[in-house]
């Protein structure tokens, strides 16, 4: 009998070698991170994403935060939220329209290149998400969670359209909102003031990102607070340092604010505009765009006209007689917006059929979400009240304003680990009862 040759070395060792680097990679937060980021850089490239129109004078280059970076960055301060020499404002929070004006800066104003570098920064910001999200996922469920959950948001191609199509403060709110919760959930393990100056320091830039995610703040305080407590650990001077930094953050601010409006101001006022946005006649749940000034001649006027704060303190009064008016029709209206907000807002789409499919697996990646969440919770998960308390409070403004698909982004990542918790599960189900099975 012939004797049967002998594979070669390196064929045997090639499987071996594909295996150990399969393993090294997929719990590799470098490799998440790189991937990831060179994904988002590639889209950008490929769909040329960063030529945006230039009707409207590029409004659709970063809108009013757009308008306000092209304002500092021609010299005349944070102004002119939408376009018109309308002066001074206090529209959006200061944080990304000053990363937009220095772009701008060096760059040019609404230039392409201008647009490639701010959405390969959203890039950035989304690929590092993937690091936080690893790192939640693992202290609340497990490695294999923890895996499935950054590849996922590595990965998915809804997740890189916010990073690489919208000029927003949309990716850094998520990447910071990510950092603070796996902050809270590690305050209980750390000693010392440094984590607690972390925690200030980090709400303060976030306060200035996107006031919205306040809501939060409490949440993971006396989360911190608490836990801390259970092992007998003191937290009063933690809690005042991380107060005192959070307000030397945006105190700044503030007094800018003051000194120009001459009244108090904590980041921005628009609020009472965007209540009016959602809340009037003709009110559907959805947002009334047609009376924001940008759309409406008329509103527009009555802002150059009216100034800013005498403006919004004049929506809000229609706002506020709307919803006094007929306190049952607004409750319909918040409960259309919480479905809206979790379900997607209607769309409208030149394929009828497109806008369906596109809101079912929105959809379906909340019901995923609160799937896993109440499982979280009933397997008493570490973290899982957490969780809770985000999904609950964050929300809770765009069920009275107005939802946006956007709005939901910056808690995905936490969703994402839900999802990928209760599917994970799901399959080791299924694997078990096989085994029963023979």
């Amino acid at each position: 009998m012939d004797s049967i040759p002998a594979a070669a070395p390196g064929r045997e060792r090639m499987p071996t070698r594909l295996v150990k680097a399969w393993a090294h990679i997929r719990t590799s937060q470098f490799w998440m991170v790189a991937i990831a980021l060179c994904l988002r850089v590639g889209w950008i490239l490929v769909g040329h994403t960063y030529k945006f129109k230039s009707a409207e004078e590029n409004f659709g280059f970063g809108w009013e935060m757009g308008r306000i970076g092209a304002a500092i960055a021609s010299g005349h301060g944070f102004s002119n939220a939408f376009g018109a020499p309308t002066g001074p404002t206090a529209w959006e929070p200061p944080l990304y329209p000053y990363l937009i004006a220095g772009v701008f800066y060096f760059f040019g104003t609404y230039s392409r290149a201008s647009a490639f570098v701010l959405l390969t920064v959203n890039s950035v910001f989304s690929a590092l998400t993937c690091i936080p999200i690893f790192l939640i996922a693992r202290r609340i469920f497990s490695e294999k969670v923890a895996v499935g959950s950054a590849w996922t948001w590595g990965l998915l191609p809804y997740v890189m359209y916010w990073c690489t199509r919208w000029v927003w403060e949309t990716s850094f709110s998520t990447l910071l909102l990510a950092v603070i919760f796996w902050l809270a959930l590690t305050m209980e393990e750390r000693d010392g003031l440094k984590p607690w100056l972390e925690f200030g320091l980090l709400w303060g830039i976030t306060a200035l990102n996107s006031t919205v995610l306040i809501a939060f703040l409490p949440a993971s305080g006396l989360w911190a607070w608490y836990h801390r407590a259970k092992r007998n650990k003191p937290s009063l001077t933690g809690v005042v340092l991380a107060s005192v930094v959070f307000i030397a953050c945006v105190t700044p601010w503030t007094v800018r604010n003051y000194h120009t409006f001459g009244k108090f101001i904590f980041i921005r006022d628009n609020l009472g505009a965007e209540l009016r946005l959602g809340n009037g006649t003709g009110a559907d749940g959805t947002w009334m765009q047609y009376l924001h000034p940008t759309q409406d001649l008329y509103a527009m006027r009555q802002y150059t006209s009216m100034g800013e704060l005498a403006y919004i303190e004049a929506r809000k009064r229609q706002a506020v007689d709307y919803i006094k008016a007929d306190y049952p029709r607004f409750a319909v209206l918040c409960l259309k917006r919480f479905i809206y907000f979790w379900a997607g807002p209607p769309r409208l789409s030149q394929i009828w059929w497109l806008a369906e499919v596109k809101n079912s697996l929105f959809l379906a990646s909340s019901v995923l979400m609160f799937w896993g969440l109440g499982r979280a919770l009933r397997q008493r998960k570490p973290g899982a009240w957490l969780l809770f308390w985000l999904v609950l409070l964050y929300p809770a403004i765009y069920y009275v304003v107005y939802p946006s698909q956007r709005y939901r982004h910056p808690i995905e990542p936490e969703m994402t680990i839900l999802g990928v918790f209760l599917l994970t599960e799901a399959g080791g189900n299924r694997r078990a009862n096989g085994r029963n099975a023979d």
